[in-house]
């Protein structure tokens, strides 16, 4: 009976022993499944974040306060260049007044008023600025000086109008 009992025990441990070998892999196999799913997620992240920084690159390109020589120029006058394009912008922007169209925009509005949105200081002389009446929309450029007592003076040089999408 002792026998018995023994090839018994032994036979319920090798089973026993088998199942948590069997389990065990499988749980190993599915971490490791999910550890290579991460690494795949982390390397595609990697990318588009390497992708977008470099349009971000690219995006500051134009841009004056990325500009090192239209930033000189306006510090050899005296002015911070972070000053100029708040200005600028100010003035754009304050002229987009409720139930008149902005003097800037070289359009009437034809579905609403048309209003600035978006602008965009390139350097120490051109500016461009997104335009819309709520329908119709487009973009105008300028060139800009500053004037003595540090106000922007803004020309129209082009501007267009994109036809409407039916």
């Amino acid at each position: 009976m002792r026998k018995n009992l023994l090839l018994y025990l032994f036979i319920f441990s090798l089973l026993f022993t088998i199942f948590i070998y069997v389990n065990d892999k499988k749980i190993l196999d599915a971490r490791d499944a999910e550890i290579q799913k991460l690494k795949a997620e982390v390397e595609r992240l990697e990318l588009e974040n390497e992708s977008a920084a470099a349009l971000n690159q690219n995006e500051s390109y134009f841009s004056l306060m990325d500009n090192e020589d239209a930033m000189t120029y306006f510090e050899n006058k005296g002015i911070e260049a972070k000053d100029v394009r708040e200005a600028i912008e100010n003035e754009l922007m304050n002229q987009n007044k409720v139930n008149e169209d902005n003097s800037y925009v070289p359009f009437d509005g034809m579905e609403g008023d048309m209003h600035i949105n978006k602008i965009k200081v390139l350097n120490h002389k051109w500016v461009v600025a997104d335009f819309t009446d709520g329908t119709y929309w487009g973009e105008v450029f300028f060139t800009y000086f500053i004037d003595e007592n540090g106000k922007p003076e803004l020309i129209v040089e082009k501007s267009f109008i994109y036809p409407a999408a039916n």
